[in-house]
């Protein structure tokens, strides 16, 4: 379970990294020196080669989760990647091998595949239209709606209650 929601949150955070910042989408994965950080921090080598391998699977997957384009667009990135078992301490454990650069791209889409197929429909974009976050739903009766509760969730149910408001009147 460590391991899944681990792939998840990757997932998650890859989805991410192009949110709206006072209105203005970002691309947290554009620069060099930030794409690097974060590729290190999950683990990746931080390499020019996987920034684009990872950027692309980035922007695919998040044309899949949206409905804008089939599954079928990542099929390129699972190319040349492979999985071996190995028994020890009394369970199998499964090893991914692919190239370096292109090894966070394989995890992402592997993540999303996992989740699509044990957990259909817990991944999906914010339902504020002016977001451009996703969010993995992890509620019992799969009813979030909003990247934040906080934020998103705030704001619309605050636009909800000015229309009523203003109908009313």
């Amino acid at each position: 379970m460590a391991d899944e929601t681990a792939s998840e949150d990757f997932l998650l955070a890859l989805l991410n990294t192009t949110p709206r910042v006072d209105g203005v989408p970002t691309d947290q994965l554009s620069g060099p020196a930030a794409a690097r950080s974060w590729l290190l921090g999950q683990g990746g080598a931080g390499s020019v080669a996987e920034q684009r391998q990872v950027v692309a699977a980035r922007d695919a997957l998040q044309a899949v989760v949206r409905g804008q384009q089939p599954p079928a667009v990542l099929a390129p990135f699972l190319d040349g990647a492979s999985s071996r078992p190995a028994l020890g301490q009394g369970r199998v454990t499964w090893t991914l091998t692919a190239d370096p650069d292109h090894l966070l791209a394989v995890r992402a889409v592997l993540a999303w595949a996992d989740l699509s197929q044990h957990r259909p429909g817990r991944l999906r974009p914010c339902a504020n239209e002016s977001c451009r976050l996703f969010l993995l739903d992890r509620t019992k009766g799969n009813t979030a709606r909003w990247c934040s509760m906080a934020v998103c969730g705030n704001r619309m149910k605050a636009r909800r209650h000015y229309q009523r408001a203003r109908t009313a009147t």
